[in-house]
């Protein structure tokens, strides 16, 4: 039987203990919005692209020396046609790509993510989002 990567099946001690972590550090990366395991009541659970992310994020961490902070900025500095592994077929038409300057959900209606509404779904577009109304619950 064949799992799909992106299906959330590991509690957190159970992700845990694949990574070799304390389900604190889970915690933290979820706190710190590094990883985003699904939810099935009050319980997270983890997908196998969750593991290998955070085996990752470790990596980074650890071995690269790179901080928490320094891998927020390293993720909101890539592309969202990297993050999102867009095929070139889909990027050329991807008003992202064309002009990068310009959030892809704020470009021309001819936008991957217009095509294919998508934007919900997107990491990218929901923080984003996220950021906008914090700025504007600050505002008001």
């Amino acid at each position: 039987m064949v799992v799909d990567p992106k299906e959330p099946i590991y509690p957190i001690s159970v992700a845990a203990k694949l990574l070799s972590v304390h389900p604190r550090t889970l915690r933290i990366y979820e706190n710190e919005g590094l990883v985003k395991p699904a939810r099935k009541g009050t319980k997270r659970y983890y997908s196998n692209d969750d593991i290998e992310w955070v085996q990752c994020l470790r990596n980074l961490i650890h071995d690269k020396g790179i901080s928490i902070p320094g891998i927020k900025l390293l993720l909101e500095l890539t592309p969202c046609w990297e993050i999102k592994k867009c095929p070139p077929e889909v990027r050329e038409r991807c008003s992202a790509f064309v002009d990068p300057s310009v959030p892809c959900w704020l470009g021309a209606l001819t936008a991957c993510t217009m095509e294919q509404r998508q934007c919900e779904q997107c990491e990218v577009y929901i923080k984003a989002m996220k950021e906008a109304k914090l700025v504007a619950e600050e505002k008001s």
